[in-house]
């Protein structure tokens, strides 16, 4: 697979000032399945993983620094793992020599360049250079601390990415990053690969409703960068073909052959099987829009809980029972008063939160400002009341 055009130094300055304009970009397949590799294998790599393998079509490959995760994720969804039978060392397409494997965890941020774990008599693959897709799912936040941004661990796979895979390859962002890092990403693979951010909406308590095929946002770098992420996810030949005309006519011309699957103009001269994901994209005119719209998302959701923390504190302050009252004003049809737990926790919320806080010097949010405290104030009181409970001689339970 590889892409018919070539980056010039004037292409590449083009791109910077936003006036890149492609005339032909196009895959070349040689008949066989695109080969896909998850890089992450945790909460929601796993799912995307095994989303893609049973959706046939695809040569699914599954990457991560821990064994228990790679080998979860053989016996549940017969994700492929890649390695080495004697450990050496294989050349990319680029010409550079490349370590068998780096290993990315989904739970850290950590980076492993040592492929003694793998088993080499389930390993097909060697090297990123045999791959045609990257999804990115690791997770951006401190490994001593889930609660604080960091992209460190994303960045050092993106390293290894851009000394191993072959040119016109696709690198999909499905983790939460900050804006900016997409093109960042970019410059470090030196404009030799697609780079969209395809955000994931995932939750694990709902998967059959939110799971990854779910209406989700996507935004490319440039514009071929888009449309082979709108080929590889969505796949709907309007949306393929249009979507970039329909946003901003000023940013392209049309691309002669936008087919992921085949060096045919002729869509029907290949339809054994599907090479697309059948995910229903929403696509943006800028690849900063997906990353900040991931972001906002998540501080919307911290919003509505410290809104509820409050109204909590609120109730407990004027003698006040908080169930009924939320019960009462959730008849109301526009009103979603959600129950405050132990506090506005797991991998996502706060960190993104806080990566939202900081996306701006020029204006810092307030309101979010507030919640943050809202929240501790919440943790406090909670924290308070479970004492008292435990050291009383009769403790009620609640």
């Amino acid at each position: 697979m590889l892409l018919d055009h070539k980056f010039s130094k004037q292409s590449k300055s083009a791109i910077r000032q936003g006036r890149f304009r492609p005339n032909t970009v196009h895959y070349k397949d040689n008949g066989s399945r695109l080969k896909v590799l998850v890089i992450g294998l945790g909460q929601l790599g796993l799912p995307v993983a095994k989303y893609i393998k049973d959706r046939g079509g695809f040569d699914t490959y599954g990457y991560d620094i821990s064994t228990k995760a790679m080998d979860r994720a053989q016996k549940i969804a017969g994700i492929k793992r890649i390695g080495d039978n004697n450990n050496n060392s294989s050349t990319g397409n680029n010409g550079n020599s490349a370590s068998a494997s780096v290993s990315v965890s989904s739970s850290s941020n950590n980076v492993n360049t040592n492929n003694n774990n793998y088993d080499g008599n389930t390993s097909i693959a060697y090297d990123f250079s045999q791959f045609d897709v990257f999804i990115i799912c690791v997770s951006t936040h401190k490994p001593d601390d889930m609660f604080s941004p960091q992209i460190d661990g994303l960045l050092s796979i993106v390293e290894k990415i851009s000394k191993e895979a072959k040119n016109g390859a696709l690198v999909s962002i499905e983790s939460t990053i900050p804006k900016g890092t997409s093109k960042k990403v970019f410059e470090m693979l030196n404009h030799r690969l697609h780079v969209v951010h395809a955000p994931h909406r995932w939750y694990s308590l709902e998967e059959k409703e939110h799971g990854v095929n779910q209406l989700r946002v996507i935004g490319g770098v440039c514009n071929c960068c888009l449309r082979v992420g709108m080929q590889f996810y969505d796949g709907r030949k309007d949306n393929a073909t249009n979507v970039i005309t329909n946003i901003n006519t000023d940013m392209t011309k049309p691309i002669l052959n936008n087919s992921i699957h085949s060096n045919s103009s002729d869509p029907t001269q290949n339809n054994n099987e599907t090479k697309n994901l059948g995910i229903p994209m929403h696509p943006v005119s800028q690849v900063e829009m997906a990353e900040t719209t991931k972001i906002v998302e998540n501080a919307y959701r911290y919003l509505q809980i410290a809104f509820a923390e409050d109204l909590y504190l609120y109730c407990q302050a004027n003698n006040i029972n908080f169930a009924e009252l939320r019960d009462a004003l959730n008849t109301k049809w526009n009103v979603e008063i959600l129950e405050p737990r132990e506090g506005i926790g797991g991998h996502c919320l706060p960190k993104d939160t806080k990566m939202f806080l900081q996306s701006s010097k020029a204006f810092k949010s307030k309101i979010l400002t507030a919640a943050i405290k809202v929240d501790e104030d919440y943790r406090l009181y909670r924290q308070c009341k479970d004492n008292r409970i435990t050291q009383s001689p009769n403790p009620i339970r609640e």
